[in-house]
């Protein structure tokens, strides 16, 4: 390992003159040399087989990464890749990236082959990762023969479209002197973060140094506020690390912190093992998820039955523990949500529980650090105040401007999109449409490129009316469309549980199913204004995936995709007197 010495005076040199610009890797530095056996990173290898590394450790073999790295000769500032699910060696590889003078562009691990293609051709990848992949037989096809890749350890078994075997990390790190380090500049590019292309074509969003820094920082105070300084940081880091939400509130934030535990989903079939292995005391999740866990407890128990349990006082809690118990949930002292609306009705569920759940909003642009409802408390439907160093206001068409410390820099080789995206006082445009309560308080009324007309000259605002259907126990999501028709109408697509029901029984389960649909659109169309109120509720009887294009790999519903699947079909449904429809093809 490089000199502690040659490292101490490189840090005290830069801080001393220029303190307000530290930067991330200047604090992984000063946890290798100040924290150096404090256990970061913990990966399940298989049954009860676990790798733990240290920040020593993890340094260690970064800094012989990263000098392999350099060893191929790239440009300074070069892009490197990183395909992989959330694991040790992931994290470990972007430090490596970072401190060979090089920017990180990571890929979601649930990728088709065409967008990975298109990202790596886009960013002008020099060298690919390689790591946990559950799909790369049908990925490895997007790597281009001439792109040099490495495989993380976990990744071992990977192998180029012509069977012709890729370097893994052990082997190239087993001989490379490690590197020294070298301070990055605030304004060096530190990653592009690719949206998830809800909407069309990814966009690589450009963060640097300075930006990923500062709003690590601010998130990191408000962590350890939120968990009480007196509690160990644990998480579990199983969202996609190539979401915002995910490197900013947990990657990034615990390279701030230095003493935050991070530990690692190993399946899917075994999450709540990892869990609770885990024990986080700090938990993120998005709105589909919290709803999925949410499911799972009604199998078990009724959503009746444990609303009148939860209400007798003395048993509630215990009850609403023993709830959180089986989640591996117990010790969590601040949850969030982010990503997409949460319902009212589900944060309120998970607070009866005796869970401190609290909706967030950021976004790639601002590197996930906009607003929280840990700040100035919580109200339903509301997603907190500014973060400290935020400026936030709302113009006159009710677009929701901010302007953040973790500001990006540009969108990646697509300057005329950065040039537009701004007002002239330099608020960034969010696209998303809300209203400040007069504490300062953000609610979120819905996304300007959702907004429909209908027949009758009337804008409609979909996400207030997904969050109602969204509500009901039947549903897992639901999307509301109706352009240029007399009246709205929404899709839904039922939850797992009720899909087993109609597999197992279709005629009982239809009926029952369709009775209750009835009742809640009768109960939705109630609360809305005449215009917007729903013709009917089609039932989509695939559910959507990230496999069938429906749902971006943060499972946000792609709303072009899923109007371009049934366009041939809605003439048809609304020529149907039926209020709740059936249909294969939604």
């Amino acid at each position: 390992m490089a000199s502690n010495s040659s490292d101490d005076w490189r840090i005290a040199i830069r801080n001393f003159f220029m303190l307000p610009t530290k930067t991330i890797l200047d604090y992984v530095i000063a946890h290798e040399q100040q924290r150096g056996d404090f256990v970061w990173l913990t990966q399940p290898l298989g049954g009860e087989s676990l790798a733990r590394y240290t920040w020593r450790e993890s340094l260690s073999q970064a800094r012989r990464m990263a000098s392999h790295l350099q060893s191929l000769g790239f440009p300074p500032g070069a892009r490197i890749a990183l395909l992989s699910k959330n694991c040790a060696h992931a994290m470990i590889a972007e430090l490596a990236i970072w401190l060979a003078g090089y920017t990180t562009v990571s890929i979601f691990p649930t990728e088709t082959a065409k967008t990975i293609r298109y990202v790596l051709e886009h960013s002008e990848a020099s060298l690919l990762f390689v790591g946990k992949l559950d799909t790369w037989s049908e990925q490895q096809s997007a790597i281009e023969p001439q792109l040099p890749c490495i495989t993380l350890p976990l990744g071992a078994d990977c192998r180029r479209a012509d069977s012709s075997s890729i370097p893994g990390w052990d082997q190239l790190i087993a001989h490379a002197a490690p590197i020294d380090y070298r301070p990055r500049a605030p304004e060096d590019l530190a990653m592009l973060i690719y949206t998830s292309g809800s909407t069309g074509t990814p966009k690589g969003v450009m963060h640097n140094f300075n930006g990923v820094t500062r709003a690590a920082e601010g998130i990191s105070s408000m962590l350890r506020q939120g968990v009480g300084a007196d509690v160990e940081l644990r998480m579990l880091s199983y969202l996609p690390l190539a979401h915002v939400v995910e490197r900013a509130w947990v990657q990034c934030t615990s390279m701030i912190v230095g003493d935050m535990a991070l530990y690692f989903a190993e399946t899917l079939e075994t999450f709540v093992q990892d869990l609770k292995r885990a024990r986080p005391t700090a938990f993120l999740s998005v709105p589909r998820l919290w709803l999925k866990f949410q499911q799972g407890v009604h199998t078990k128990m009724s959503a009746r039955t444990l609303a009148i349990l939860l209400r007798i006082p003395f048993v509630g809690p215990r009850i609403g523990r023993k709830v959180l118990t089986g989640l591996g949930l117990e010790h969590v002292r601040m949850a969030g949500s982010g990503s997409a609306p949460i319902s009212a009705g589900l944060l309120q569920w998970y607070r009866r529980l005796g869970l401190n759940l609290l909706e967030g909003y950021g976004m790639s642009e601002d590197f996930a650090y906009s607003n929280s409802a840990a700040v100035g408390g919580s109200v339903p439907n509301y997603v907190g105040k500014a973060l400290p160093g935020v400026k936030m206001k709302i113009s006159a068409e009710g677009e929701i401007l901010i302007d953040s410390p973790g500001k990006f820099v540009g969108y990646y080789k697509q300057p005329e999109l950065y040039a537009v995206c701004f007002d002239s006082e330099g608020y960034f445009c969010t696209g998303d449409l809300g209203e400040l309560r007069a504490d300062g308080a953000l609610k979120i009324t819905g996304r300007k490129k959702e907004l429909f007309k209908t027949g009758k000259g009337k804008y409609v605002t979909p996400a207030p009316i997904e969050n109602l259907l969204n509500q009901c126990p039947l549903i897992e999501s639901s999307m509301v469309s109706g352009v240029g028709q007399q009246a709205p109408y929404a899709i839904v697509v039922l939850n797992e549980f009720e899909r087993a029901k109609l597999a197992a029984n279709p005629v009982d389960a239809r009926t029952s199913i369709g009775n209750g649909l009835a009742d809640l659109l009768k109960r939705v169309n109630a609360e809305l204004a005449e215009y917007e109120q729903l013709r009917m509720l089609v039932v989509s009887e695939q559910p959507w995936s990230i496999d069938n294009g429906c749902l971006t790999p943060t499972l946000k519903i792609k709303r072009a995709h899923i109007e371009q699947r049934v366009a041939a079909k809605v003439e048809e449904w609304y020529q149907n007197s039926q209020q709740v429809i059936w249909d294969a093809s939604a």
